[in-house]
């Protein structure tokens, strides 16, 4: 039999519920989420067993609930919670962020205008994890296709027909000739797999991590992993843990950005991005956001 979780939660003041949708948007065939202007469709792994997740944003609230196919023991509510909160960047200090930075001469602005802009979160850090090594060195496109084919490489599909994005166990059990199949290169299906099965394991205890966040600890246990480097590790710390204070100075779309900011010709180094960047620690992931967000606003 299925079981349902449900929380609603509350929202602030003029909560921006179209960037956690948008973010969520990414893939047209919407094989594994769904959304609309008010509300989404998400099929994950819970516990190891198909899920289907579905959020609907009211004006001062979120209303959450969780199907879980085949439950058999019990299911832990409040860490349903936090994941909804988590996923909505409820977690995030922007009103610090902003009270600190509104009247900075080169941003101000651009946080005026963003004001409310929160980071939406992955459902688990795992997701963000291998959606960071999927994304390495290739554009959002090709990169929201290869996340489309291992969704469908694991074939864990709910039992209202959404396939679901898979633990670290069902991807551990694919082959580096799966992979290939599915379209990655050697080198990332490599990756992959070994995150999967450490995780799978217990080394990488990435859900024990939300926790504590032990982030020099995440760092440096990621970081020994081929394949796995410094922007990897800051994106996954945002997008799975919602860490504010990594410096995403490695990301082309921030240097792009930052570029057009500051009104430069010449192209902005990954020195100076982090140079750059450092003023705003601890919000230093968060200030890329900023920036990630401008980027696409004035997108053709």
């Amino acid at each position: 039999m299925p079981a349902v979780l449900s929380s609603t939660v509350s929202l602030p003041p003029a909560y921006r519920p179209g960037d956690v949708l948008a973010f969520h948007r990414r893939d047209p065939q919407e094989v594994a989420e769904s959304a609309t202007d008010t509300s989404l469709r998400k099929g994950l792994a819970w516990n190891g067993r198909p899920a289907h997740l579905e959020l609907r944003f009211e004006p001062d609230r979120a209303e959450a609930t969780l199907t879980i196919d085949d439950a058999g023991s019990a299911e832990c509510a409040a860490r349903f919670e936090a994941m909804v909160r988590r996923m909505l960047g409820l977690t995030q200090d922007i009103d610090a962020f902003e009270a600190r930075h509104r009247h900075h001469p080169q941003v101000g602005g651009l946080i005026a205008r963003q004001a409310g802009l929160r980071v939406a979160v992955a459902a688990t850090p795992f997701e963000a994890l291998t959606w960071a090594v999927t994304g390495q060195q290739i554009s959002l496109v090709a990169a929201v296709s290869l996340r489309r084919k291992l969704i469908l490489a694991a074939g864990v599909r709910h039992a209202t027909g959404l396939m679901c994005y898979p633990d670290a166990k069902r991807i551990a059990a694919l082959t580096v000739d799966d992979l290939r199949a599915a379209g990655f290169s050697a080198a990332k299906a490599n990756t992959l797999l070994s995150l999967a099965r450490l995780v799978a394991d217990g080394a990488l205890p990435l859900d024990g991590w939300l926790q504590t966040l032990p982030i020099e600890e995440i760092r440096e246990r990621l970081l020994s992993v081929r394949g796995i480097g410094p922007w990897t590790v800051d994106y996954t710390l945002l997008r799975g843990f919602g860490w504010m204070d990594g410096s995403l100075h490695g990301d082309a779309a921030v240097r792009r950005s930052l570029q057009g900011l500051l009104g430069r010709e010449e192209k902005i180094s990954e020195h100076d991005a982090r140079a750059w960047l450092a003023a705003f620690s601890p919000w230093r992931a968060l200030m890329a956001a900023h920036l990630w967000a401008a980027q696409k606003a004035t997108a053709p």
